[in-house]
């Protein structure tokens, strides 16, 4: 049985990403560390706007039983994320529509808005290269990237957002920035279009 104020949090955090467009129906996921060996994430056929107990599951680091044929697809990511960084104690991925977007076209995303250029001023897009592969070499890839990056929070070209967080709500901020940020950058994009040809 998990901790009911566990997935209270996670619910509430869920439904807020699921707004912001963070999460598809069931694409996505996220987790919290409990301790040093165990985790709970959301299972694989998760609907995130209505996450509760029975649709998340506790796994240990160390152990892969049947609870891991359970889990998200990305279990094994989130799994290597908090074993090779010790303060990461929440992790989310997702693909927020305008930051995957924007990242299809350009290879960095300087953010032009206070509050993007405040928290992140620019961030590397990384190329995931083949996509067949993906899933063999991402949970190798990931915490690496991860890493190295200043703000905990890094993009994949085609793929999404991995980002991590000793704090929640510090987390969702994270997203809602970038997102914001990107969106403001598409939008600008359009104004140049509507701009008439000089003469």
């Amino acid at each position: 049985m998990l901790d009911k104020k566990i997935v209270h949090h996670l619910a509430k955090i869920s439904l807020a990403l699921f707004r912001k467009n963070f999460f598809g129906i069931y694409h996505g996921s996220i987790s919290k560390k409990i301790d040093h060996n165990r985790f709970i994430i959301n299972k694989k056929d998760a609907i995130f706007d209505e996450i509760e107990e029975a649709t998340l599951c506790q796994l240990s680091m160390n152990i892969h039983d049947y609870s891991w044929d359970l889990a998200s697809v990305d279990a094994v990511i989130h799994s290597s994320i908090y074993t090779q960084i010790h303060e990461a104690k929440y992790i989310s991925c997702g693909m927020p529509p305008y930051t995957t977007a924007y990242a299809l076209e350009h290879d960095t995303i300087v953010c032009e808005d206070y509050f993007g250029k405040m928290t992140f001023d620019k961030i590397t897009v990384y190329d995931p290269g083949d996509f067949e592969t993906w899933y063999d070499r991402n949970f190798v890839e990931v915490p690496k990237l991860l890493k190295e990056t200043p703000n905990n929070v890094i993009v994949i070209r085609g793929v999404g957002v991995y980002v991590y967080d000793r704090d929640m709500n510090n987390l969702v901020k994270k997203v809602a920035i970038l997102e914001s940020s990107c969106r403001i950058l598409a939008l600008k994009s359009l104004c140049k279009l509507d701009e008439p040809l000089g003469l």
